[in-house]
């Protein structure tokens, strides 16, 4: 049982990456420079690139499936819980000294 569902994560866990790795195309438009220094700093510049990525739609539709149908009865029963008593500060230094 287990190693059927690690065979099935591996697998999805291959389908989503080939399908990201399809579903993506970067292109570096730039390359990336150093500043030059000397008596005046000249800015560097960071890389850019241009990304054209795929699209997902979520669909919805309505199909029929069977469902049990499940008949809960009710009844009165008397069990102890857990309560909780709380004392405010004051009360306490009153209840200490008498």
């Amino acid at each position: 049982m287990k190693t059927s569902v690690v065979v099935i994560g591996a697998v999805a866990a291959a389908v989503v990456i080939a399908a990201g790795v399809y579903m993506i195309d970067i292109d570096q438009t730039q390359e990336a420079r150093l500043p030059d220094v000397d008596v005046s700093i000249e800015p560097g510049a960071l890389p850019e690139f241009e990304a054209e990525v795929g699209s997902i739609a979520l669909t919805s539709e309505e199909v029929t499936v069977d469902v049990p149908e499940v008949e809960v009865t009710m009844e009165e029963k008397t069990i102890t819980v857990p309560g909780l008593e709380i004392t405010a500060p004051e009360d306490a230094e009153a209840t200490a000294s008498d």
